[in-house]
């Protein structure tokens, strides 16, 4: 028979796990702030005692102004792909910047539900896309329509944002691009989104070589969207070329460059600059045969480039004054991303935590509008997580404690490195209640994701539930 105090021991450690396990099982429908470790980052603490608040279906875009755009994106299994508009990647929607977006998606027959997340565009709260969080999924046979101004201009894209593990990864997501308004398209202005289709690797549509005639002399502007959860590595060679945006941000003095690659992370982009030269201009995709060749002849292919170093966006461009020069922070917070012992939704194991805590007790960063915020994101992993907050655009102020010395570098998805540490920041100026997740999707799948929650904002929906929203 075991000791006395072994015997308590066991019981005792028993009874421990017990709890916890218990304490991490989900209800069938939950509120996605429920369980959440709520911080203030430092400022002063937020009473929502005596009000119901503003809920996020209240935020929503201009209904009494005719569209500038109109469409409709239809959700439906085409030959094991699920499309948008029987296509993959789904139609390129382009609007002018300032105009009024108007878009009804349609689920044919979706069966899990789908929704249309606008990534990168700073929507408001009520057009986000996110299933149990600022919308239901939209089931097979139903519609449900979008509508927002585009204040922003450059590369974005949309993807469900509902099981979007697997959605997007089997083809729902598309380009968006706002272009400046009143102005005549010149030379080639063209959009490459990465995706892997079954262990292959396509350009848009294509996988292999793609190949294009252009005139030399023309202007070429080539917009690079990585929809896969993983980062990839693109190189265009054949000529000098500028980075002249990085997710849908104009950059300040973009030098020309050459035989570097772009380290795009998950959800994030690119936009690349030229002028066509004599010879041929190759846009590859790193690790893969699938690349774009531009030339005079239209068939001519410029040899695949030896390995090329990075460049650091860190450092490219030229600096200039930005509102956070020298401000003070109404609100700090820390996000850890780390692995843990315990249990997720009752499943023992290793799982993703943020602060320490495993989902869904992640933290919920609380602030007030017009707060100037500053965030800190360490990564204690040895995996890569391109971090995307919804609605915002940050600025990374520092890496590993170097302060970025190139144009002002904004970003809605942030790719961190193991061991790497950024600090970033952002005005408070967009309420409601947005995610703030890793966009290697299982990794949001399996627990990766918090929430940045303005004051006095609520939300009707949940997560779970008789429609099964799973926002991932």
């Amino acid at each position: 028979m075991l000791p006395a105090l072994a015997l308590v021991t066991l019981l005792a450690l028993a009874t421990v796990l017990g709890i916890a396990w218990w304490n991490s099982r989900l209800p069938g429908t939950f509120d996605a702030m429920a369980y959440a470790t709520v911080d203030y980052g430092g400022g002063q603490p937020i009473s929502h005692t005596g009000h119901a608040g503003t809920g996020v279906d209240q935020l929503k875009g201009p209904l009494d102004i005719a569209p500038t755009v109109r469409t409709t994106l239809i959700a439906q299994e085409d030959d094991g792909r699920w499309t948008f508009n029987r296509q993959v990647p789904g139609p390129e929607i382009r609007v002018p910047q300032g105009g009024i977006v108007r878009i009804t998606l349609v689920n044919k027959d979706i069966d899990d539900g789908v929704t249309i997340h606008w990534h990168g565009v700073d929507v408001p709260n009520g057009e986000d896309g996110v299933a149990g969080v600022t919308q239901d999924a939209v089931m097979p046979g139903e519609r449900y329509t979008y509508t927002f101004r585009a204040e922003q201009l450059g590369t974005f894209w949309y993807h469900s944002h509902q099981v979007s593990s697997r959605q997007v990864r089997r083809g729902l997501y598309g380009a968006f691009v706002i272009v400046p308004p009143n102005t005549k398209a010149t030379g080639v202005d063209r959009t490459l989104i990465v995706h892997d289709f079954d262990g292959r690797t396509a350009l848009n549509d294509a996988v292999g070589v793609q190949r294009q005639r252009v005139e030399p002399g023309t202007p070429v502007r080539l917009r690079l969207v990585n929809s896969n959860s993983s980062q990839e590595r693109l190189t265009v060679t054949g000529t000098r070329f500028r980075v002249v945006a990085i997710d849908g941000t104009d950059l300040n003095g973009p030098t020309p460059i050459e035989n570097q690659a772009l380290q795009v992370g998950g959800g994030a982009r690119y936009d690349v600059a030229f002028v066509m030269p004599e010879g041929a201009v190759r846009v590859a995709v790193v690790g893969s045969d699938t690349a774009l060749s531009l030339s005079p002849d239209g068939a001519t292919d410029a040899a695949a480039p030896p390995e090329l170093p990075d460049l650091d966006p860190a450092t490219y461009g030229a600096p200039k004054p930005t509102m956070f020069d020298g401000a003070r922070f109404d609100r700090s917070f820390v996000l850890k991303i780390q692995k843990k012992f315990g249990f997720f939704n009752g499943r023992p194991g290793r799982h993703w935590a943020i602060n320490g805590e495993i989902f869904p007790h992640t933290p919920m960063f609380v602030v007030q509008e017009r707060d100037l915020v500053k965030v800190r994101i360490e990564n204690h992993t040895n995996a890569v997580h391109p971090m995307h907050l919804h609605g915002h655009h940050v600025l990374v102020l520092s890496r590993n404690g170097t302060q970025t010395s190139g144009s002002p570098w904004w970003v809605d998805t942030l790719n961190v490195l193991p061991d790497e540490e950024y600090e970033v920041a952002f005005r408070a100026d967009n309420p409601g209640i947005w995610m703030d997740h890793c966009h290697n999707l299982p990794h949001a799948r399996d627990g990766l994701t918090m929430h940045l929650m303005y004051e006095g904002v609520s939300t009707p929906f949940r997560i779970g539930g008789s429609v099964e929203n799973h926002p991932e």
